[in-house]
């Protein structure tokens, strides 16, 4: 059982990896290889050079990048910073940024820059917590 999970655990890393380097080479987006995101997650394909993501940032499963905005033909970079976790269905709009170690909670939506070490949740997103201390891939770090 142990051993049918990590090959499982093993191909969803290959998979997610060659999703990644997709994104990279073919879309020209700026993401650190060592970036970790769902197979669901969406990415802006309409402006993907507008789309950078630091190493050390973990997406969720169908959080949305943005980096252009149709209805006012608008296209922007949206930057994402180190060791940030991005939740699970939340959205990023265009023409943000999230700054280095921080947190944005699952259904969120984030309409403005979001400060580094903060964590941010709701619609629109709203600082929920300053000062947090995270490890890769955005992790709390257990106080002791």
């Amino acid at each position: 059982m142990l051993k049918s999970l990590n090959q499982f655990i093993k191909i969803q890393r290959f998979v997610v990896g060659i999703k990644r380097t997709y994104l990279r080479w073919v879309w020209s987006m700026d993401i650190h290889p060592s970036v970790v995101m769902s197979l669901s997650a969406k990415l802006d394909k309409t402006n993907p050079r507008g789309i950078h993501i630091a190493e050390g940032t973990y997406i969720a499963f169908g959080a949305a990048i943005l980096s252009h905005d149709m209805t006012r033909s608008f296209r922007t970079n949206t930057y994402i910073g180190r060791n940030c976790f991005i939740g699970a269905r939340s959205m990023i709009l265009p023409g943000v940024t999230i700054g280095d170690g921080s947190i944005v909670g699952a259904g969120s939506i984030v309409t403005k820059d979001v400060p580094p070490r903060t964590a941010v949740a709701g619609n629109p997103a709203r600082v929920i917590k300053t000062d947090i201390e995270v490890e890769r891939f955005g992790r709390l770090k257990q106080r002791t």
